[in-house]
């Protein structure tokens, strides 16, 4: 692969309750433990940060593929849902939930379209076989 851009952002004081920082300044915030995770929460934490990459890059890879297609996307809408817990044989893993609202198409024809997109986006392709990834359609 030659990448075409990269994104560089630095972490620091206490991991989980430190800092995060982009290299271009757009991305300059506090990272909490969550309350759910014995943390103190009152922050934003990988896990959001990594729904909202995942949500907006897969709604990239929709209008894309639908744009192929020539269907009618206006109005759609992705949410993603990043959970992390303990893993069997020790350390932590994550799932990724991904939910799509496509007003515009009849169910078939929008899961037919989820799934191809699931194909080119780049996070599915990330992680592709390294986490569990589930994909739905609501109306």
């Amino acid at each position: 692969m030659h990448p075409i851009y990269t994104a560089s952002a630095h972490s620091t004081g206490d991991g989980r309750n430190g800092h995060a920082r982009s290299d271009d300044g757009f991305i300059d915030l506090d990272l909490r433990i969550p309350k759910e995770m014995g943390g103190p929460g009152g922050a934003t934490n990988p896990e959001e940060l990594f729904a909202a990459g995942y949500a907006a890059c897969f709604h990239s890879a929709l209008k894309l593929i639908a744009g192929q297609q020539k269907l009618d996307v206006d109005g759609t809408e992705v949410s993603a849902s990043v959970g992390i817990g303990p893993l069997e044989g020790g350390g932590f893993g994550l799932g990724a939930a991904l939910v799509v609202y496509a007003p515009k198409l009849d169910r078939a024809t929008a899961q037919s379209l989820v799934e191809e997109a699931h194909k080119v986006c780049p996070y599915s392709n990330a992680t592709r076989g390294n986490i569990e990834v589930s994909l739905s359609v609501v109306d």
